[in-house]
């Protein structure tokens, strides 16, 4: 899968789903090497090959700001799975991540941790709604844009910065709210986010952008804030086609 060649296939991770959450139970082993078969996305299902463009999107939002313009450029290129345009996406991604990977490969030094962006509101979401339910790039898309919400609220960047984000989802098919009809508890999310392995004594601690291009991991979020971007989202009010809180 697309998800395959962009995210899991670098950094060793091997690891289970809980019903309590996920990536609660894993370990790192690194493979040999790694072969990526481009070919094998042209009979890919739209949705998962969807799924694996939220984890691209998310590497230019993190590292690398002229990467989030040339996906920006090259939204009907990869709605096309043209085959140069994929190769040139799924070789950056990899880079990318491998550049963190190889500074911070056991999570020790807290980098690896900026690969989570969107991942906290992502792993909650899944995990209530059953997983399989929503993808996990579907999760993270959403995850994605929630936390770019809530790094408005603590004026960590700019409104516009956020529908950048959201049009270019958008254009590649992927959600940035809940399905319609889906209505979860937010106090049991607030629970699910306190199970994330990032958490560190009941402390809420998120990823979150402070310009494209980068991000920080900031802990002890106001749980107050938290609740409001979930309350808000939940209810968006349209504006124009968008959405705003």
């Amino acid at each position: 899968s697309l998800l395959a060649h962009v995210d899991s296939s670098v950094g060793g991770k091997v690891g289970v789903n809980h019903p309590q959450a996920k990536n609660l139970i894993g370990a790192f082993y690194q493979p040999l090497g790694v072969f990526i078969d481009t070919s094998t996305l042209e009979t890919l299902p739209l949705r998962d090959y969807r799924s694996g463009l939220a984890e691209v999107v998310k590497y230019g939002v993190i590292l690398d700001s002229r990467f989030f313009h040339y996906l920006e450029q090259n939204i009907e290129a990869l709605n096309q799975r043209d085959p140069e345009v994929l190769r040139n996406v799924i070789a950056r991604s990899c880079e990318l991540k491998a550049e963190v990977v190889e500074q911070d490969e056991h999570e020790r030094s807290g980098l690896r941790a900026i690969l989570n962006y969107g991942h906290t509101f992502a792993h909650a979401f899944e995990a209530l709604c059953g997983y399989g339910e929503l993808m996990h790039g579907e999760a993270v898309s959403i995850g994605m844009i929630y936390a770019s919400y809530l790094a408005e609220k603590l004026e960590l960047i700019s409104h516009q910065e956020t529908e950048r984000q959201i049009r270019l989802l958008e254009a590649l098919g992927l959600p940035v709210l809940l399905p319609a009809g889906v209505q979860l508890d937010n106090n049991q999310i607030i629970d699910r986010m306190k199970l994330e392995k990032k958490t560190v004594g009941g402390k809420l601690r998120f990823v979150l952008p402070t310009s494209l291009g980068r991000v920080e991991v900031f802990k002890e979020i106001p749980e107050n804030l938290v609740r409001e971007v979930l309350e808000e989202l939940a209810h968006p009010e349209p504006t124009d086609g968008d959405f705003q809180i």
